[in-house]
């Protein structure tokens, strides 16, 4: 593989203004490679969150019209997360005692595998809605830097509550305050 010395030389223009010429290219089509990727931001807490309509693991869609009016826990997790295999069981129970009240979970999972993922939920008998991250859903809810992550939508559809990181117990409770 040619150096890019050697290619530059091959072009029978001066070694330095060549090399500037090339880095100033090169710059300027990183630059607007940034640019052209804008990476949306995590919602905060008082802002509206509409959900894009995502594919759920095992089957179905989950989007806008299930979540309006009602609380939704967005609970970014893995199968391979230590925190959330805490968090997770904690999260199954808010929502099985106060689903009746429209208390939501949407789980999303950072994992590769969709089967992982199944054969997961299936082995710890998780039943709340659990989707992939995907690109559509990345556009508006961007991947965490760290898990868990959790937001709590209002039932007017802003973000009441966010936290990154593990959360207790009685955290997890409190979700009820919003109901």
């Amino acid at each position: 593989m040619d150096t890019i010395d050697t290619v530059l030389q091959a072009h029978g223009e001066p070694h330095c203004e060549a090399r500037r010429r090339w880095l100033r290219a090169a710059g300027a089509a990183a630059l607007a490679g940034v640019v052209t990727r804008v990476r949306a931001e995590p919602p905060a807490v008082g802002k509206p969150l509409r959900l894009p309509d995502v594919p759920l693991v095992g089957g179905g869609r989950y989007g806008e019209a299930q979540a309006r009016g009602k609380v939704l826990v967005l609970y970014w997790w893995a199968t391979w997360c230590p925190f959330c295999a805490e968090q997770s069981p904690l999260i199954h129970e808010a929502w099985l005692k106060h689903r009746a009240r429209g208390l939501e979970v949407l789980a999303i999972s950072i994992d590769k595998q969709e089967a992982t993922v199944r054969e997961y939920l299936a082995a710890k008998g998780y039943r709340y809605p659990v989707a992939m991250n995907t690109p559509a859903l990345a556009s508006v809810l961007p991947k965490p830097k760290g898990l868990p992550v959790t937001w709590v939508r209002g039932r007017e559809g802003t973000v009441v509550y966010a936290e990154a990181g593990q959360l207790f117990p009685e955290e997890i409770q409190a979700f009820e305050k919003y109901l």
